[in-house]
């Protein structure tokens, strides 16, 4: 913290005080100068003899309320006080697929590198969100509480690994039962943006999900990401990006993993939102930032910020205290004459 605002207006006061100051005595040197050769410097002695000099006092006055109203220009600040910043945001809640299959490269460079760079595209356009991050696979769980910190949300939403979870398979249900506990205790209309190949191991819990997110008003936006022809999930990848292995279930079977639009399209329509296919990372941002509009808004808290008192009020009055004492100072009195002699 420094103790002025703008420290600069202190330098400007400098130069200021150097200005008056030279008006000042150069105006009393001219005047004594021409005053002295129209009435000889006899004559201007008497004629200023029952006068009191210009008081340096006077001069002072001056020169100090000049001082005061550049230091309070320049914002004096001491003590602090805490303000606490308020918004009106939508809630929406990101869940992502973080599931073996998004190592699939049917979208290069893979299903869930892509997720994640349309997120933080997406993210950072969100000016009127609270945004929250679920990572699911079989189970959900909190990666980002709702917040506005769009740091944060680009952190955790670059640290998503695919089996970053330690159990397997992909549940739809899951994300959205979470979703709507973090979003219970928020009124109106709130959004869950799900990003996943839409491969659900747990068909019969959908129903439950939908209507879950009805009795919540949280509108689905899925994204299916991958391809309905299926792909192959690597296994091992070396430094270079070649693939090594791919993923076999106990059978030894080669796994192939299809994008279910079906499923994805089913869970959107049931509950007033949107299937998009994915695409490109900025069409898909965009898309998203359409079907977010209309969510319903309320007051949350931003954060709290320190800010320092502004005293200018003093030095103003200072400044208004001298200048009146200034023009009220007494020009000069009439000294008393006593036989033809000034006493």
């Amino acid at each position: 913290m420094g103790l002025f605002a703008k420290p600069i207006f202190l330098f400007y006061a400098l130069i200021a005080l150097v200005g008056l100051w030279g008006v000042l005595w150069l105006g009393t040197r001219l005047t004594r100068r021409y005053t002295r050769q129209l009435f000889g410097a006899e004559a201007f002695a008497q004629l200023t003899a029952h006068l009191h000099k210009v008081s340096r006092w006077k001069n002072t006055l001056l020169i100090l309320s000049v001082l005061s109203l550049f230091v309070a220009l320049a914002g004096p600040q001491w003590g602090i006080e805490i303000q606490e910043a308020q918004g009106n945001f939508a809630q929406t809640v990101i869940a992502v697929d973080v599931s073996a299959s998004m190592r699939a490269q049917d979208v290069k460079p893979s299903r869930l590198a892509n997720a994640k760079r349309m997120l933080q595209m997406l993210v950072t356009h969100l000016k009127e969100e609270r945004i929250g991050i679920i990572a699911f696979t079989s189970k959900a769980f909190i990666q980002c509480p709702i917040t506005t910190d769009t740091d944060a949300l680009n952190y955790f939403i670059n640290s998503l690994q695919p089996d970053m979870l330690p159990v397997a398979g992909t549940s739809l249900a899951a994300p959205v039962q979470l979703a709507a506990h973090m979003l219970a205790t928020y009124p109106g209309q709130k959004a869950l943006i799900l990003l996943t190949d839409g491969e659900d191991h747990t068909p019969e819990e959908l129903k439950q999900a939908q209507s879950l997110a009805q009795q919540n008003a949280i509108r689905i936006i899925a994204i299916g990401i991958g391809s309905t022809q299926g792909s192959l999930i690597p296994a091992y990848i070396d430094v270079n990006g070649n693939v090594l292995e791919y993923k076999k279930d106990k059978s030894g079977k080669t796994v192939v993993s299809k994008l279910d639009e079906t499923s994805l399209a089913q869970l959107a329509q049931a509950t007033g939102g949107v299937y998009i296919a994915y695409t490109t990372p900025a069409q898909v941002a965009q898309q998203i930032n359409q079907a977010l509009a209309g969510l319903d808004k309320s007051t949350a808290s931003t954060g709290k910020h320190v800010l320092y008192k502004n005293r200018y009020a003093a030095a103003v009055g200072l400044a208004l205290l001298c200048l009146t004492a200034y023009m009220c100072w007494p020009a000069g009195r009439k000294k008393k004459f006593k036989k033809g002699k000034i006493k």
